[in-house]
């Protein structure tokens, strides 16, 4: 029997997967309805990927930290669109390339633990060669 957090995770993640598709699938829809998978080349869609997570963080220079995590509603949106920006170029650089986002985001957060273990980095923004 699956305890009922694992189900929960499960079916997010079926969820993530089938939101993920389908937002390449409306990507390509909206590429193809425009003629521009000509500039959809991966050197391209990383280059605007880039340039999206700038004006990302355009919206966060100079903030301190308290300001940067209590936003006006209006700021909110804003980043929300950057956001929004930065996952279409990512998502379609992934359908692009082939890549499972999901997947190679498990992959690496298994990486990651080897990485950092618990016992080294907890409470530490140290990088791993030097824990």
């Amino acid at each position: 029997m699956i305890a009922a957090s694992a189900f929960r995770r499960y079916a997010s993640h079926m969820n993530s997967i089938d939101s993920l598709q389908t937002l390449a699938t409306r990507l390509a829809e909206f590429v193809d309805e425009r003629d521009w998978d000509q500039f959809h080349n991966p050197k391209n869609l990383a280059m605007a990927l880039t340039v999206e997570a700038g004006e990302l963080q355009e919206h966060f220079q100079w903030l301190h930290a308290d300001e940067a995590e209590s936003l006006t509603p209006e700021q909110r949106e804003a980043v929300a669109l950057e956001m929004a920006d930065v996952l279409m170029f990512l998502v379609r650089l992934a359908d692009k390339l082939g890549v499972d986002l999901l997947a190679a985001a498990e992959r690496k957060i298994e990486l990651n633990r080897e990485k950092y273990p618990v016992e080294k980095a907890r409470g530490r923004a140290t990088k791993y060669d030097r824990l």
